[in-house]
């Protein structure tokens, strides 16, 4: 997409580093935690299930995700506005309004809603333990585990590792886990090594790393006889994800990719094509637009450009 591309990008992750910043410093300013617990607690919504004895169910029934959904959702964070239409306002309301433009996106399907909050804040600081990244509390997780449940949508917890490794990351969370309507998001554009800076570089992952993460998320589907769990990982351009081909299909485990590139109608339509080009056939294919960022080069996409594209997006999300 060209240089307008990387300058969207660019403004954005400086955007996103300045918000997430000032909760990431205060995340880890003390070793015990603070305003932020430091360790995943137990969600205090209830398991859904079919019954006492039934194993537990998607929030809209069925234990499998496609053919018969389709995952429209919102993401973001209440650490700032910044950071996603769902950190903006009542939450109550942001996923009403999601709701009422999810149908535009059924074509033929179900709609999963996904509240898609991202749990793992990647920031420029190093933090008391150099990782650049730190949690939200385990609180501001369960305040949206129950939106979800209120409205019968999945929870994925998107993860900006930072200098952390993704799988320590995703068992971080790992007592959300064991729920059945919670998933996973990792963002590899946040995934930086040692010596590199976040929002410096973009960061970038292996498919080695992606499978190590489904595989363990296959065997907590195992375990506690959960529905298919969702794992999404976003991808803006090629050189984010290298060695795509060792991301195996793991039992239990939907794998998704979300293609994330800013701009104009036309660019976004080119990244998504060239991207999906290079996606294993396992992977399921989605689509991010960006609320202000994407309307600053022109109107947003309408459902129906985003319905065209072939192969015809499996989740559609908002920021």
């Amino acid at each position: 997409m060209g240089d307008r591309k990387t300058m969207g990008h660019a403004s954005r992750r400086a955007t996103l580093l300045g918000a997430a910043g000032a909760l990431g410093l205060a995340a880890c300013s003390d070793d015990k935690g603070s305003s932020m617990a430091l360790k995943g607690g137990k969600p205090t919504a209830s398991r859904q299930a079919t019954g006492p004895a039934g194993p537990p169910q998607l929030p809209r029934g069925g234990r499998t995700i496609f053919p018969s959904y389709r995952l429209f959702g919102y993401c973001g964070s209440p650490a700032s506005p910044a950071l996603g239409q769902l950190g903006v306002g009542n939450l109550d309301e942001q996923v009403g309004d999601m709701l009422e433009k999810a149908d535009d996106y059924a074509y033929g399907r179900k709609i999963m809603p996904v509240l898609e909050l991202i749990a793992t804040l990647v920031h420029g600081k190093r933090g008391h333990d150099g990782k650049y990244r730190s949690w939200v509390g385990t609180s501001v997780v369960d305040d949206y585990l129950a939106a979800a449940r209120r409205h019968k949508a999945l929870l994925l917890l998107n993860i900006q590792p930072g200098r952390a490794s993704f799988i320590d990351e995703v068992k971080h969370w790992e007592s959300y886990l064991k729920e059945p309507d919670v998933g996973v998001a990792l963002d590899p554009e946040w995934a930086v090594q040692r010596g590199q800076i976040p929002g410096r570089v973009f960061g970038s992952t292996t498919g080695h790393a992606l499978d190590e993460c489904a595989s363990y998320l296959s065997e907590l589907v195992a375990k506690h006889r959960l529905p298919e769990k969702v794992m999404v990982y976003h991808q803006l351009h090629l050189s984010i994800v290298r060695h795509e081909s060792a991301l195996r299909p793991h039992p239990g485990v939907v794998l998704v990719k979300s293609v994330d590139g800013i701009g104009r109608a036309a660019d976004k339509i080119r990244a998504y094509d060239k991207i999906v080009a290079q996606t294993p056939a396992a992977v399921h294919k989605g689509f991010k637009l960006f609320f202000e960022e994407d309307a600053r080069t022109g109107p947003l996409m309408r459902p129906s450009e985003v319905m065209a594209l072939k192969p015809q997006p499996e989740y559609v999300l908002y920021e």
